[in-house]
């Protein structure tokens, strides 16, 4: 399986911190942005990836990332999207990149708490159609919203005033090589972009749809608000997982 990274747009709701550089370029605690999308995926055993980015600092990502071998990768690629298609337009580059075996994409501003090696693994035993994680969420209508009937998603709403549950989309995605088809066929929406609801609406169309609840916290960081909810939380995990970590060395000395 192959990995992709969305990481264009122009970060509009984090002017001006997205004046002079990428979105997904921004810190989150002690790290860029865009590191935490590449980790979920080598953890999950992904070491191809493909960074799709645009506007003025593309270059950026090379010097930052370079070959890729820092995380372990075997290769990294980049493909560049000019100016503000959307999601499905964004992924559309990746089509020769992923050479028709199965992908996993990720929005460059999703960071999550736990592996995703799970869901990746599910959906690699599902052989087909797409796959895509859910998590509870106080505030829906941000989100694509699933309406859910007997265990199966019967249809997406791209951010309702009227949610059909209170579950978001999160911007984790798995899809088989048909995706591209599919792409091709969409039309633009009323904000004149690709949507990736619509790709995935196609997908539960032909029953080909499968979903999982995402364990641990989720968050995006495209606002003020959830780029600082982000960034407290990365920094409460690790604060958690050094305060263990010396526990056991403790508990270890003492024994």
């Amino acid at each position: 399986m192959k990995g992709i990274v969305l990481a264009g747009g122009l970060g509009t709701r984090l002017y001006p911190l997205t004046k002079v550089t990428n979105k997904h370029l921004l810190p989150i605690y002690n790290k860029p942005m865009i590191y935490y999308p590449i980790e979920a995926m080598v953890g999950a055993g992904i070491r191809d990836i493909l960074i799709v980015t645009g506007g003025n600092n593309a270059g950026d990502f090379l010097r930052l990332l370079g070959n890729g071998r820092e995380f372990g990768l075997n290769h990294i690629d980049y493909a560049y999207q000019e100016g503000e298609g959307g999601i499905a337009a964004a992924l559309s580059l990746a089509e020769f990149f992923a050479d028709d075996q199965p992908i996993c994409v990720i929005l460059g501003d999703n960071i999550v708490q736990g592996s995703i090696a799970r869901y990746v693994e599910n959906f690699a035993g599902q052989g087909s159609g797409a796959r895509i994680l859910l998590k509870e969420v106080p505030d829906p209508q941000r989100f694509g919203v699933p309406e859910i009937k007997e265990n199966k998603i019967v249809r997406i709403d791209e951010k309702p005033s009227h949610p059909a549950s209170s579950y978001a989309v999160t911007g984790i995605y798995m899809y088989d090589p048909q995706v591209f088809d599919i792409i091709k066929t969409l039309k633009p929406s009323g904000r004149g972009e690709l949507e990736i609801t619509d790709v995935n609406n196609c997908y539960i169309a032909k029953g080909k749809m499968q979903y999982d609840i995402l364990d641990g916290w989720w968050t995006d960081a495209g606002t003020f608000e959830s780029l600082l909810r982000a960034s407290n939380l990365v920094c409460q995990n690790a604060m958690e997982k050094e305060n263990s970590g010396l526990k056991k060395q403790q508990a270890g000395n003492v024994s």
